[in-house]
């Protein structure tokens, strides 16, 4: 007799361990919190990008066979380790990160990924976001290349299609509210539509129904004081419930209560995240130009790396400037460079063709200590140093604090822009104590039978900082293995 398994969530990770179970034999009943016009959780909101690693062309062609000869010849995509992937997540978690849980996701990323291929997923180069032409060929950067195609809801559709297709029943509008069972083993959840309250008994839960970041009373519990404010940049339904439900069962919390991944959003954005703009209020492109407070300072390294190992955590440095808000400067040398999110027609943007012209449209802003930053900030710069947008090129500057280490130009060439961003959270990082095969613990260190866990919720993964595109593959990573484990 086939094992009936509960999956509560309905993003990446949710729609990936749904169809992990199901192929391999069990009876699969997904619950999702949110309506069927909402539903995605946070992955229908994010561009899509995906991390992996990838041993040169070969094995980006078994990602993308659709990839024609042009593209094979132009594009340059380097390779990424097993090793660089640990390094980098490593040195950006100030190697907190649980070793066993990093180990699993760096050595499944690969064979997940070409896994969800096989279930439909498409993906396609990262041009637009993580790519520069140069020299004739388009060059790669920051060991991150691959996202989905349609971006985070191309990724929910594909995988909601092939979820259906494989007979498993999705309940949308259906809030799994409490876990049935103990510490010792999971019998099943409660779940409530409406005024309706049901029991639905299963042999396995799997939760993945996301952290608690659209939960202001919580971010401001665990975050601490002004998180409260912050915007979100993903859905409203993240409020935390899979880590209280199986928190109060008697599960083992674990990781990073205090962190998150926030970036820099724009200031006007909505409260929550906006499926008709998606990640268009994100704003990235900050290493080509200055982030300047109200005060009229620069209060961060803008090129200490690249911005997919920088940008989860600039947001909360925004959020702890006056006004929770800052602007992003940049001048005609930068335009080119800028992604595309700079061109929305939502964009909370001014420009003026000298930089006293630009200051007294940015609101808010300390008009003559901004001038004076600049100018102090070009007498600086290396010059003598080339600038090159796809490695960490060194030109950086002296005497100033903070510096800029890498990318570094001089604001002299109208017309100027500046666009005022605030903080959006994106996940947050403490959650469910998992192990490597995302069997959720007990406080006392057991495992509790029939519970699983993955995406968002698992802590212990992410510390301080994240590098871009490891969110999705985490999801994939640890949902898939969570569908297998489940249903055997």
């Amino acid at each position: 007799m086939s094992k009936k398994v509960i999956v509560v969530g309905g993003g990446n990770a949710a729609l990936c361990a749904a169809i992990s179970a199901r192929l391999e034999g069990a009876s699969v009943v997904l619950f999702e919190r949110a309506p069927a016009t909402l539903a995605g959780g946070n992955s229908r909101f994010t561009a899509g990008a995906m991390r992996t690693v990838y041993n040169g062309l070969d094995d980006i062609v078994r990602l993308m066979p659709e990839l024609t000869d042009a593209e094979r010849r132009q594009n340059d995509f380097g390779s990424y380790s097993r090793e660089d992937f640990l390094g980098d997540l490593g040195r950006v978690t100030q190697y907190r990160c649980d070793p066993d849980l990093a180990d699993r996701l760096v050595s499944d990323s690969l064979p997940t990924l070409l896994w969800m291929r096989e279930q439909g997923v498409r993906f396609l180069p990262l041009y637009g976001r993580q790519s520069f032409a140069v020299d004739g060929r388009v060059r790669f950067w920051g060991g991150l290349v691959v996202e989905a195609w349609g971006g985070g809801p191309g990724l929910v559709n594909s995988l909601t299609h092939r979820a259906t297709s494989l007979g498993i029943k999705i309940h949308y509008g259906h809030r799994v509210c409490a876990l049935l069972g103990s510490a010792a083993q999971v019998t099943g959840v409660q779940t409530e539509c409406g005024n309706a309250i049901d029991h639905c008994a299963a042999d396995a839960v799997i939760l993945a129904s996301g952290g608690f970041e659209a939960n202001a009373a919580w971010r401001a519990r665990y975050l601490g004081p002004g998180w409260d404010l912050a915007k979100v940049r993903g859905t409203r339904f993240n409020t935390g419930d899979g880590i209280r439900m199986a928190s109060r069962l008697g599960a083992a919390v674990r990781g990073h209560f205090s962190g998150c991944h926030a970036v820099q959003w724009d200031a006007n954005a909505p409260e929550y995240g906006d499926l008709a703009v998606g990640d268009g209020f994100q704003k990235h492109s900050y290493p080509f130009g200055l982030m300047i407070n109200l005060h009229g300072q620069r209060f961060v390294d803008e090129g200490a790396d690249f911005r997919n190992f920088t940008y989860a955590r600039y947001g909360q440095e925004v959020l702890r400037q006056p006004g929770q808000i800052a602007w992003q400067v940049f001048d005609n040398q930068c335009d080119s460079l800028l992604r595309d999110e700079y061109r929305i027609r939502q964009v909370s943007r001014v420009t003026a063709n000298s930089l006293a012209g630009l200051a007294a449209r940015m609101e808010g802003i300390n008009v003559a200590s901004f001038l004076s930053t600049i100018e102090t900030y070009n007498k600086a710069v290396q010059t003598e140093v080339g600038f090159n947008p796809t490695v960490r090129d060194g030109r950086g500057t002296t005497g100033i604090s903070p510096p800029k280490s890498n990318w570094a130009q001089c604001l002299d060439t109208p017309p100027f822009s500046a666009y005022q961003v605030g903080c959006g959270i994106t996940f947050t990082f403490g959650g469910l104590h998992v192990d490597a095969n995302a069997r959720v613990l007990a406080q006392d260190g057991n495992t509790i039978d029939g519970l699983f866990a993955a995406g968002e919720l698992v802590g212990g993964l992410f510390y301080f900082n994240y590098p871009g595109g490891s969110g999705l593959t985490s999801g994939a990573v640890f949902g898939r293995l969570a569908g297998a484990q489940a249903a055997s």
